[in-house]
């Protein structure tokens, strides 16, 4: 059989091999503490896991919804864009989709054709370069370092930018270094691409995990100075709904068209349970349950914070958003796979080599999700603590 080469272009997703090698210690009967996936230990809010047993219990059929989603859940995701954000947003612009990936399937169809550059910084989120590539567009990966907290800004697009530049991919808060850009260096980044007529697709699927500033605002959405941007969002995250596959995109209202007749074809639509249960996301009472666990992440980033200065490895930015560490492990003399494998295999602690993000950093920091409990999360330091002190 005669593989695409596009199916062998992709790299493995390394998180998720990790994740594979430490479910066979599991059942060799180890206790491995995983910290290699960004998946939040809490799960759905209790008012969506009820609304989930209604809509079955009460016999409706659950077919298919429209391609662009349930018209009740895209209008619940607008008022919480207004509520939340203070930003007005058209229902009619949000597109529901099978997760945040396929939002990003989408608009990549839609946005990239073969040939086009597109910028991302380095370090980032592998599946949204592999996706992108996929569709035929060169990725020009932008170093950047903990001066810029790992994140891009309009100056190194601006110096990186080529005649081919079609777009610019940013995420904030990011994966993996968990730092968000700041709201007037995004503004900028995103001018400066919009001034010379390129789109902008941000990734804020962690936004609402971020910190709030002095006066308890949550951070702001793209979309609040850039009403044209691509903004791609899940229920994943913020409401720890990740395996239900449920996200959105809000997009320009001139590329409605085009997501419709692209999800028509390679989706139909997004799980119709999943998205009647959604929609208890926006009540008083579910959003009460996922800001006390914003606030829990926060508590457990200080405890990983802490711990892994005590145990000598250095964060070069903490975090503000995400729920993930970038450590440097360049002092132990061990690249990045070669700590992770050991820690794995030796102290039995599931992390992510930096191969994974990216060039810039991918032989010299690891990322650590705190998204598990803060007893695993303990746990998991003291291993670390005692695998690093055999080191030395």
């Amino acid at each position: 059989m005669r593989i695409s080469q596009r199916a062998q272009a992709i790299a493995p997703f390394y998180a998720m091999e990790f994740g594979k090698q430490a479910a066979e210690l599991e059942a060799e009967g180890h206790h491995v503490v995983k910290l290699s996936l960004g998946e939040p230990d809490f799960g759905a809010p209790p008012a969506v896991l009820e609304a989930l047993r209604d809509a079955v219990d009460d016999g409706r059929p659950l077919t298919y919804t429209a391609a662009l989603g349930l018209p009740a859940l895209r209008r619940a995701i607008a008022g919480f864009y207004a509520d939340r954000h203070g930003v007005d947003v058209d229902p009619a612009r949000v597109v529901v989709t099978a997760g945040a990936s396929a939002a990003l399937v989408l608009a990549t169809a839609a946005l990239v054709d073969p040939g086009d550059e597109v910028l991302i910084a380095d370090p980032s989120y592998p599946c949204n370069r592999q996706i992108v590539e996929s569709f035929g567009a060169r990725v020009t990966l932008v170093p950047a370092t903990a001066a810029s907290r790992f994140q891009l800004d309009a100056a190194a697009v601006r110096s990186h930018w080529t005649p081919d530049t079609r777009g610019v991919m940013v995420a904030t808060p990011s994966n993996p270094t968990g730092t968000s850009v700041p709201a007037d260096e995004l503004a900028a980044l995103c001018a400066l691409a919009r001034e010379r007529e390129a789109w902008r697709l941000v990734d804020e699927i962690y936004l609402d995990l971020g910190d709030h500033d002095e006066s308890g605002r949550p951070p702001r959405s793209a979309l609040s100075f850039d009403p044209d941007a691509v903004v791609i969002n899940s229920f994943s995250k913020y409401f720890g709904m990740t395996g239900w596959r449920l996200g959105w995109c809000v997009v320009p209202e001139a590329l409605v068209p085009a997501l419709e007749r692209l999800a028509q074809n390679y989706f139909l639509c997004a799980s119709a349970p999943a998205q009647h249960a959604a929609l208890a996301c926006f009540t008083p009472e579910s959003l009460a349950v996922c800001e006390a666990r914003r606030v829990e992440f926060a508590e457990r980033r200080a405890l990983v914070l802490d711990g892994l200065r005590r145990i000598g490895l250095p964060v070069p930015v903490p975090p503000d958003g995400a729920f993930y560490v970038y450590f440097d492990v360049s002092g132990t003399g061990l690249t990045s796979w070669e700590f992770c494998a050991r820690a794995l295999r030796e102290a039995h602690v599931a992390l992510t080599p930096g191969r994974d993000f990216g060039v810039a950093t991918a032989e010299t920091h690891v990322r650590l999700s705190y998204a598990a409990s803060a007893d695993e999360l303990r746990e998991g330091i003291a291993r670390l603590g005692k695998f690093v002190a055999a080191l030395s």
